[in-house]
């Protein structure tokens, strides 16, 4: 079954001024369906070597499917995560298991803030279910840095493609801008999933 680029929950101005019409179609309609179309090839390649029974190529293939696959399920949550109507602060219960794990919201955004600033790729908010805890990471491109098991619940492209035509250099301004559209509802939404299976 071949992978899809996922419709927008929103319109491509809604993030406006936090994030700019132009952004919001490139990076959705070129760079998200680039992994989609990388991952669905390589996805092929597999197949085809699997029925030849010609391995040659075959881990090539396995490592596409991991950069285009992890760039395509990131960018899927990223959309989501943003909303029109976003900001504020989470509440509920995600919010009392961020000041149970990271002491307060502010710590916690502090941490996140820190990983965005640093990453090569992407700032995650995972459920780690060793530990049954919420833990920020840093990730550079899609896949490096993560943690074998934990589940992504919030998701910051820090690619440039993400943020450099609106801000430029300036990486923390679209940070900030970032927190203004943060769509908490799914970010609940991810983390109860998640716990549900786990605890």
């Amino acid at each position: 079954m071949s992978h899809e680029l996922p419709e927008l929950p929103y319109d491509y101005d809604a993030l406006e001024p936090h994030i700019s019409e132009q952004v919001v179609r490139w990076h959705h309609d070129t760079h998200h369906q680039g992994y989609v179309n990388g991952l669905n090839s390589a996805e092929e390649t597999l197949a085809e070597n699997r029925d030849a029974g010609d391995y040659d190529g075959s881990a090539a293939a396995m490592r596409s499917v991991t950069h285009n696959g992890c760039g395509h399920y990131l960018h899927t949550m990223f959309w989501e995560n943003m909303h029109p109507d976003g900001g504020r602060t989470p509440d509920g219960d995600l919010a009392d298991r961020i000041e149970e794990d990271f002491g307060s919201y502010e710590a916690w955004k502090g941490e996140f803030e820190a990983a965005a600033g640093a990453a090569g790729g992407w700032a995650l908010l995972v459920y780690d279910p060793v530990d049954k805890r919420l833990r920020n990471l840093v990730v550079d491109k899609h896949d490096q840095g993560a943690l074998w098991g934990a589940h992504p619940v919030l998701a910051l492209d820090v690619w440039e493609h993400s943020y450099y035509h609106d801000y430029g250099p300036a990486r923390g301004d679209f940070i900030d801008a970032f927190f203004e559209v943060v769509n908490w509802d799914s970010v609940a939404d991810n983390y109860d999933t998640v716990v549900s299976r786990h605890e």
